[in-house]
């Protein structure tokens, strides 16, 4: 018995060591990636205080200030050179990484690119651009992490199709954005690099999972980047960031040698696509980046991108539009301001002779529970638990995380306890969702089948009333920190359009007032329970904070889509 007790805490006594072990090695790799991240921003900042002794005279400011066009105009005639723009936004990333934490890292291939384009025989047209770049988007000889440890040790081979393009069109990409671990949240942190704040209350999160992105944009340290969306990733950060934002058809740009956790999302294809787009300041900035980018060079590199250049027609347009309209889509009601900014928009448009009509988008409760999450946790969660194989969790994560390590006995019992409940109650139960998974091949096709039934009937919905776009609410405004964990389904606005993979935007129109801030205080949300009580709690304190709306258009129809956001922005303005 003695034998056979040492025995026992022997082994025990090597468990606990050799997890010790494990969590010291996790902890050096972490520690590793941030000193390397450390000494980059030294180095960057080193570069930028050469640069500024050597040409002193850098109008900072004015040159910030600038709109893309202006800028790509001032960059093509020489009036300004590529350089003096290249370390004036380096200078100003410094800063604004400096505040919130956006960078995940700097690229100092940058310089070589800045050589290359000098060298272009035409000038592309984002000639001499600087563009930030969201950290899961591949640049050679650079890490793609998603947040994860497993992912610090492998610099990536050769550039993304979609880097390659910008390169070819003059563009000059020269960071990479923070994400949040795993990419499936819409904070923004994760365990190696923290937490990125939001540039205009650093008590709020700047959206997910393009935080960084947005961050660093709405901080004035980048003019264009390049982010991605599965669910709002591109979409709700430019909403709580005051941008602009476009998320296109899934298949309109590539997404060749993206990786989406630990898989390039080309070779790991879903009923649920992900995008990439481009957010910026202004949507002059996102149309002249589509216009780059869909090109010959595009269509060379990835067969796979159907060879539709941007249509300026389309764009330039002034022609009436007809615009079907809601301000909530039934499943999770958003705070006061976001709906004001619907009626208000939908005022201005009508007041400028479009056409506005009703619109109710069908079955959003059962798109959410059935069709959305159930495409990521058909497995039960299974392959996302994998990605944090000898990792650490994010505290933003835990919840979803703990919920998917529940046995699967567990999950179906607490699937039948929970599920007549859903409806009945209106509890917007995401841990219910995530039970629901697919239990053999032949469900999973069927789950697929149903993805395709729910477009077609919602298509044939908007052909009936013969609409040419509409206009939304997107979840806003800013969270404050911890919440977006809390409030995984209150995604619902811009998840819709993920499942039909139709081409959406987002536009700040306006500013939480004193008058929505007392407002909130009477919200009651569809009921009154628990989530419409962590929503409140999470919009509070926003006064000043930007407001948006969403702006949408059939497949393959980026273009109209544009046009319409464009439409709304000078409306907004002219307010």
């Amino acid at each position: 018995p003695s034998a056979a007790l040492a025995l026992l805490c022997g082994s025990v006594a090597a468990m606990v060591v050799w997890k010790w072990l494990g969590k010291r090695q996790i902890q050096k790799k972490m520690e590793e990636a941030r000193r390397t991240r450390d000494e980059g921003v030294k180095k960057m900042a080193k570069a930028v205080q050469q640069f500024r002794e050597q040409v002193p005279s850098v109008q900072t400011d004015a040159i910030l200030s600038l709109p893309l066009l202006e800028l790509t105009g001032r960059l093509r005639e020489g009036s300004l050179s590529p350089r003096t723009v290249l370390y004036t936004y380096l200078d100003k990333a410094l800063e604004v990484t400096q505040q919130t934490n956006c960078l995940r890292h700097f690229i100092p291939e940058c310089e070589e690119q800045l050589q290359e384009i000098q060298r272009q025989r035409e000038k592309g047209l984002l000639y001499g651009i600087p563009v930030s770049i969201k950290d899961h988007i591949s640049h050679k000889g650079h890490l793609s992490t998603c947040g994860l440890v497993q992912r610090l040790g492998t610099l990536v081979q050769e550039d993304s199709i979609l880097v390659k393009v910008l390169k070819s069109q003059g563009a000059i990409p020269f960071a990479m954005t923070n994400v949040p671990q795993s990419l499936f949240n819409y904070d923004c942190s994760n365990p190696i690099f923290g937490r990125t704040l939001n540039p205009f209350d650093h008590q709020k999160s700047p959206g997910g999972s393009s935080g960084g992105e947005g961050a660093l944009i709405a901080g004035g340290g980048s003019i264009l980047g390049i982010g991605s969306d599965i669910g709002g990733s591109i979409r709700l950060p430019s909403s709580f960031c005051g941008l602009c934002g476009l998320k296109p058809t899934a298949e309109r740009l590539s997404v060749r040698r993206t990786h989406l956790l630990n898989v390039d999302v080309c070779s790991h294809p879903t009923p649920v696509p992900c995008a990439l787009g481009p957010m910026g300041r202004d949507v002059d900035s996102l149309a002249l980046c589509m216009k780059a980018l869909l090109c010959q060079a595009m269509f060379q590199l990835d067969p796979t991108v159907p060879p539709i250049p941007f249509d300026e027609e389309v764009y330039s347009s002034s022609a009436p539009l007809r615009i079907g309209y809601y301000d909530t889509d039934g499943y999770f009601l958003l705070p006061p301001c976001m709906r004001r900014a619907v009626q208000e928009t939908r005022r201005a448009l009508q007041a400028a002779g479009h056409q506005l009509v009703p619109f109710s988008p069908p079955r959003i409760h059962y798109v959410m529970t059935e069709l959305f999450l159930k495409t990521f946790f058909a497995d039960g969660g299974r392959a996302w638990l994998d990605v944090f194989t000898g990792d650490v969790v994010d505290p933003s994560l835990k919840p979803q995380v703990n919920c998917c390590k529940i046995p699967r006995l567990g999950k179906k019992l607490l699937a039948l306890i929970l599920k007549p409940l859903q409806f009945l109650l209106l509890i917007n139960l995401k841990n219910v969702a995530m039970i629901s998974t697919c239990r053999s091949v032949k469900e999973m096709w069927n789950h697929h089948h149903q993805i395709e039934v729910y477009r077609t009937e919602f298509i044939a919905r908007w052909r009936e009333l013969r609409l040419d776009v509409v206009l939304c609410p997107v979840l806003g405004p800013a969270f404050t920190m911890g919440y977006p964990g809390k409030l995984l389904t209150a995604i619902s606005s811009t998840m819709l359009y993920n499942v039909l993979n139709f081409p959406a935007g987002v536009v700040p129109v306006s500013t939480v007032t004193e008058a929505d801030e007392e407002e909130l205080k009477l919200f009651q949300g569809c009921c009154d329970d628990s989530w419409d009580r962590t929503l409140k709690q999470a919009v509070a304190g926003a006064v000043g904070l930007p407001v948006a709306v969403q702006c949408v258009a059939l497949p393959w129809r980026e273009e109209l889509c544009l046009r319409f956001m464009k439409e709304v922005e000078t409306l907004s303005r002219e307010k």
